[in-house]
């Protein structure tokens, strides 16, 4: 048997593994609970590895008051925490900087899945590991099971508590992963005891959290996901030292199908063995590229493959020269450890004439185990193999020989005598046979060698015209010649089954690549739906119609290609069918296989999510295993992409959500104390008026009302900012532009606020010659008050403000400016959001980003700076063509 090498996408994959594993190792300590000695297992580690001489820093470590976990850390140096302020709160964090800049060979950092504190580089604890992981730093590090994001579900279906705090599975993969595994009623006798939580902690615990089928089944979660990493571990040094041996730690089954009923029987028997063994196990069509299936056949190939699929088994479609040696070659790279087949049931001498796949398979399979189980017979057909009629030329074949046959004769006569020797004769036989070996059937390869040596003898060789020879050496010429010409025939053929192999395997992986990209590019479902729809109608040559479950609850067709669009009553309740029981019916199936067209389902992750009604124009080129599987990968990623637009929506209803909670918490915080103050009061005048303490007639009962008419103001301005808000961010503000003088609506801005600016110079700066800009008036009234207030309202008594106004190229540019305290250089930005405060300014937040939203409206823009010498300017620009006299 020929040396196998590694394919160049083996050294790729492998190359790609070790490069994600650069930079320094990460070792996690995995327990199933709190409690079962993780810390502790660090730190004994740690301490081993100190004695070693190995240069130890101790990042994190909680130890939660346990003495014997405290005792460990002795003559471990310790890392002093960051401490960080958030909300009044005093919090420390792991020092990601002093570690880094310490950087010594290993760093314990306890709790993986930690949430750091706002303010710390990373959102997550596992991001700091990540970066000291990637500047060489070795880190030993702990986890509970529940953490790992992709069990969280199944982590909540089991103890009915959502985990927050979450890991990605990759950090795990990456890892060396350590058990630290303890018998779920020892753990239950180490809380009870106090050795976990305190006691009050520790009761409650027990009855919500720490209950013994919980922690049974987390234990074998821990379990399970370090087999699972020791597996990968054991697989990539297979696949590094020995790819062509098997390792048989783990059992993994493969059996062959095909179109003979023979493999159902095969397939269930695969399925029990793979349930007593525990075992994965894989369906695989193997099928020659010059085996020609009729239509029956490919209809019952595909069917044993979907039997397999619904028995829980993976499937796959494989197109090669050699049956045996593809099997054997899958069954390699996948490790597989027994394959099943069916013993054929051809005559002996068949076999040993023609040979035999079974023979074959067990004679090159090496480690691998195969098991032969007997079919039915009854009523049964067998597989096609090497020698089954099905891979015969047809007899146009034959004929195509013969002609290039009496080619070659007919050159020959107009060659032979004219310096043409018979060896030149020779090779135009030689060359006959190149065209008929190409065309990929060896009966008709094989009769153009012989029938080429019989009419260079019957025709040149002397005496001619006749099949006897005068020279004997001539015999062994013709043995040459069959021999040369069949070896030629044979590497031409092997060679146009690789071509065929070659194409079908790009022609798949192009068209999936293709809808990938497409369905990668759009967002949407009607989006979606016609990209899907476009790539399904080109490559499988079919009418496409695509329905979706409508607001009714019934389906509703949402793309199609074609003439014919629309269902009626009998299809759309073989739709329904369909995506109710998540099965394909119709064309190809067991389930309305006289129907025309096949209606498949899309399947999300949690159960179907539409239907495909693929109506083919040749109904044969739809019936073939490769084409009938490339089809529902095809589906089945159209399906994914749609669950992924629906998680991402749903992530946005659920963002939008938040982000609704988040204005609704600032909007009542921001306004409370703009609400309270002014009511406080208005309540305390109305209740000096009432009880009759101040006299009407008297100048400090006039106090008291000019104090609740200018409280109610504020509270008018207040509500009107809220409902401005409110109007500009839904849209439902129309503006009236009409071209304005920036002169007036300064004007009239500066009389409404006269009482606020009192006792301030106001400066004001506006040329004569300045243009009628288009413009809504009532709006930019609106943001000259805001502006101006929000100059009164955050600057010092008595300092000036300042309006002024010019006109650039293209733009009226427009300036409030003050000298009070200025901005910050990172608040320049943020006072234009919404409840946005800037440093020791009160009020709602809200004037200035009506003052945005007004703006843009106009197509203008807006910005804030400071001033030179104190002070903070505002300034907008409104765009304008031409000045209007």
């Amino acid at each position: 048997m020929a040396e196998k090498r590694p394919s160049p996408e083996s050294f790729l994959t492998q190359a790609q593994r070790e490069q994600g594993r650069e930079g320094g190792r990460l070792k996690i300590f995995l327990g199933a609970a709190p409690g079962v000695g993780k810390t502790y297992a660090m730190l004994s580690a740690a301490r081993v590895l100190k004695g070693e001489g190995v240069d130890v820093l101790v990042g994190v470590a909680e130890t939660h008051g346990r003495k014997e976990t405290e005792a460990l850390l002795q003559g471990l140096e310790l890392l002093p925490r960051k401490r960080l302020e958030y909300r009044g709160l005093n919090l420390t964090e792991f020092d990601l900087d002093g570690a880094l800049a310490r950087k010594p060979a290993l760093v314990l950092v306890d709790e993986l899945a930690h949430t750091n504190a706002p303010g710390s580089r990373h959102a997550k604890r596992f991001q700091d590991v990540l970066e000291l992981l990637d500047r060489g730093v070795d880190v030993y590090t702990t986890l509970n099971i529940q953490h790992l994001e992709t069990l969280n579900d199944v982590v909540a279906q089991i103890t009915g508590i959502t985990v927050r705090e979450t890991v990605p599975d990759s950090v795990l993969e990456r890892a060396d992963v350590e058990l630290v595994d303890l018998p779920p009623d020892e753990l239950i006798e180490r809380l009870r005891e106090g050795k976990v939580y305190v006691p009050e902690q520790a009761r409650r615990a027990t009855e919500n959290f720490f209950k013994l089928g919980n922690l049974a089944a987390l234990r074998e979660l821990s379990l399970r996901a370090t087999a699972e990493g020791v597996g990968a571990i054991v697989e990539s040094q297979r696949r590094r030292q020995a790819p062509e041996a098997i390792w048989p730690t783990a059992e993994r089954l493969l059996v062959c199908v095909g179109p003979s009923p023979n493999s159902a029987k095969l397939i269930r028997a695969t399925r029990r063995l793979a349930a007593r063994l525990k075992a994965e196990w894989i369906a695989v069509f193997v099928e020659s590229a010059r085996q020609k299936l009729s239509q029956p056949q490919r209809a019952r190939a595909v069917d044993n493959l979907r039997l397999a699929q619904r028995l829980g088994g993976e499937t796959l479609t494989l197109t090669t020269r050699n049956v045996v040696e593809g099997t054997l070659d899958l069954a390699r790279q996948r490790n597989v450890t027994k394959i099943i087949v069916g013993k054929s049931n051809r005559p002996r001498w068949r076999e040993r004439l023609f040979g035999g796949i079974v023979d074959d398979l067990i004679r090159e399979s090496g480690d691998i185990d195969v098991y032969v189980i007997r079919g039915d017979t009854r009523g049964a057909q067998a597989p096609a193999s090497k020698a089954a009629p099905s891979a015969w030329a047809p007899p146009s074949e034959y004929g195509i020989a013969v002609a290039a046959v009496a080619a070659a004769t007919a050159a020959g006569f107009a060659l032979f005598g004219h310096h043409f020797g018979l060896i030149n004769i020779a090779m135009l036989y030689l060359a006959a046979t190149l065209p008929v070996a190409w065309r990929g059937f060896r009966g008709p390869a094989a009769l153009s060698c012989v029938l080429g040596v019989l009419c260079f003898d019957f025709f040149f060789v002397s005496p001619r015209y006749t099949f006897a020879v005068s020279d004997t050496q001539y015999f062994f010429t013709f043995l040459v010649m069959v021999g040369v010409a069949l070896v030629i025939s044979n590497l031409t053929v092997r060679l146009k089954v690789q071509a065929v192999s070659a194409r079908l395997g790009q022609v798949r992986t192009s068209t999936m690549h293709a809808l990938s990209r497409d369905l990668a590019s759009v967002r949407g479902v009607p989006a979606i739906l016609e990209v899907a729809v476009r790539h399904v109608a080109e490559v499988f040559d079919s009418d496409i119609v695509a329905l979706m479950p409508g607001a009714a609850g019934g389906l509703e067709v949402r793309a199609a290609s074609g003439a014919k669009g629309e269902l009626d009553e009998k299809e759309r309740s073989v739709a329904q069918w369909v995506f109710d029981l998540g099965q394909s019916a119709g064309l190809g199936t067991q389930t309305l296989p006289v129907v025309d067209a096949l209606y498949a389902p899309l399947i999300g992750a949690e159960g179907p999510v539409g239907v495909f009604r693929v109506r083919p124009r040749v109904r044969e080129r739809l019936l073939v295993p490769d084409q009938m599987l490339l089809l529902e990968s095809f589906l089945h990623q159209v399906g994914l992409a749609l669950e992924v637009d629906r998680l991402q929506e749903n992530a946005r209803g659920a963002q939008m959500e938040a982000e609704k909670e988040r204005l609704r918490s600032s909007l009542l915080s921001s306004v409370s104390h703009d609400l309270r103050t002014p009511l406080a009061a208005i309540i305390g005048s109305c209740a000096s008026l009432l009880r009759g303490a101040v006299p009407l007639e008297s100048e400090k009962a006039r106090e008291l009302l000019e104090t609740i008419q200018s409280e109610g103001e504020r509270l008018a301005r207040l509500v009107h900012n809220i409902i401005q808000t409110t109007r500009l961010e839904t849209g439902a503000v129309q503006l009236r532009k009409e071209p304005g003088s920036i002169e007036e609506l300064a004007g009239s801005a500066l009389e409404r606020l006269e009482g606020m600016l009192s006792g301030r110079k106001v400066a004001v700066d506006l040329p004569a010659d300045l243009p009628l800009v288009p413009m809504d008036g009532v709006l930019m009234e609106q943001v000259l008050l805001n502006l101006l207030e929000n100059a009164a309202r955050h600057t010092p008594e008595g300092t000036p403000v300042e309006v002024r106004s010019r006109a650039a190229k293209g733009e009226l540019v427009v300036e409030v400016a003050d000298r009070g305290p200025g901005l910050a250089s990172d608040e320049l930005e943020k006072v234009f959001e919404k409840f946005y405060h800037a440093k020791s300014s009160k009020g709602a937040g809200l004037g200035l980003a009506i003052c945005r939203a007004i703006i843009q409206a106009h197509g203008g823009r807006i910005w804030a700076g400071n001033r030179e010498g104190g002070g903070a300017v505002f300034s907008f620009a409104l765009p304008w063509e031409q000045p209007h006299a």
